[in-house]
């Protein structure tokens, strides 16, 4: 046994399989991933990691087991899950996730390779416990993969109170020892009992207010696109002195990436820009309303030519321009199931807050397009060109901010 003392749910016991599995390369490795990947040049305390998160899910999967009253071998294969949920995030979390998978077909979910040999294999083997099985409730599969993977699941619970704790700001606190405490299976669902209609809508209501003042700060998303667009150079490199590829990328953790990143010619100045937080400026932050469908919808390479398009228009270099465009809002938390009079009801069909949140975050969307300062003007008009964006005439507000579909002001 050993107990472990976390800035966010006190003191955790850790024992059985989950103690054998902590020290293992694998799981240790997270301690040099970021949780929030650049959300740290926005909120400095935000330095915990996916080691510190996963412990926390341990946690409170091993409280919901005892809520549910599920003992011996299941156990022990969902708090393994538990531990071992995050052991495929590649480094910066998800920040390069779309770009890895685009080159691999595997998202950080997709652990099976990792638990089927080396330390992890040996641990779960011992235990008793099949690595793919375990494998299966990190992707949500079976009726216990929902509370590792899911509507529900304890990795959001601990996520959300965890990034409010480090950034310091008060929107992601949710009751979850509650949550924990009245969940149950109905029919093989994964469902909150009767009366706790409240209960979920918190859980919605904080990721709606995390998102833009925390995963969606426009500084952020600015560091976000920087790192992707350095990372991208760096797998096109065609003999990097590294030799990295998507797979090994994958599996490095942040401080790698930085290093690989600083040591190579072409990627050399985004990563000095992302040391010195001497970011990108925003050229232009467009509302959805103002943004052609196609765009929207446009494929990766589709956005690497809207760059050269308006690098060329602009009479800028290539690199001068990111382009990000975030996918249409959506909210997977409104699909949670709560009894209602005795029936099973999706929180969406339940709560009139859906809609409201469902509305604001509509409201929130931003396309952005990013450049050094220096250049942010002719950016933003040749974008507005290249993409068709309706934001001329009187709704350009020309700011220190650079083009605005609407007069509204978003610190950065």
């Amino acid at each position: 046994m050993k107990i472990i003392k976390d800035s966010v749910h006190d003191h955790i016991t850790i024992d059985g399989v989950a103690r054998d599995l902590l020290d293992t390369p694998t799981v240790q490795r997270l301690r040099g991933i970021a949780q929030l990947g650049t959300v740290s040049l926005v909120y400095p305390s935000a330095n915990h990691t996916r080691f510190e998160h996963s412990l926390g899910v341990y946690h409170l999967a091993c409280e919901a087991l005892e809520h549910l009253g599920v003992e011996g071998r299941q156990a022990d294969r969902v708090q393994a899950a538990a531990l071992l949920h995050d052991v495929g995030h590649g480094p910066f979390s998800h920040n390069l996730e779309d770009m890895t998978y685009r080159r691999t077909g595997r998202y950080h979910d997709d652990v099976d390779d990792l638990l089927a040999s080396g330390q992890v294999a040996a641990v779960l083997e011992e235990h008793g416990l099949e690595p793919e099985r375990v494998a299966g409730l990190v992707a949500g599969e079976g009726r216990f993969g929902q509370l590792v993977s899911g509507e529900l699941d304890v990795d959001r619970m601990d996520y959300l109170v965890r990034d409010a704790h480090h950034t310091g700001v008060p929107y992601g606190t949710i009751d979850h020892g509650r949550l924990v405490r009245e969940l149950t299976f109905v029919d093989g669902e994964l469902v909150l009992r009767e009366g706790n209609v409240q209960t979920a809508e918190s859980l919605l209501v904080a990721r709606a207010l995390m998102n833009p003042t925390v995963y969606n700060h426009s500084a952020a998303r600015i560091a976000k696109a920087m790192l992707r667009c350095a990372t991208e150079h760096l797998l096109e490199v065609e003999s990097n002195e590294d030799e990295i590829d998507a797979e090994t990328l994958q599996r490095m953790d942040d401080h790698d990436v930085i290093v690989a990143l600083r040591r190579t010619d072409p990627t050399r100045e985004f990563s000095r820009r992302l040391d010195h937080r001497d970011l990108y400026k925003r050229a232009v932050w467009a509302e959805i309303d103002d943004v052609p469908g196609g765009i929207i919808e446009a494929d990766h390479e589709s956005i690497r030519e809207f760059e050269r398009e308006i690098a060329d228009d602009a009479g800028v270099p290539e690199d001068s321009v990111i382009l990000d465009v975030p996918g249409r809002p959506s909210m997977t938390e409104s699909t949670s199931r709560v009894v209602v009079n005795g029936d099973i009801r999706r929180l969406g069909h339940q709560s009139p807050l859906v809609d409201a949140l469902r509305a604001a975050q509509y409201s929130q969307w931003r396309l952005g397009v990013y450049s050094p300062e220096a250049v942010r003007e002719q950016v933003g008009h040749a974008a507005v060109r290249i993409l068709g964006l309706d934001i001329d005439g009187p709704l350009i507000s020309e700011t220190r901010d650079g083009l605005y579909a609407t007069l509204d002001q978003f610190a950065e």
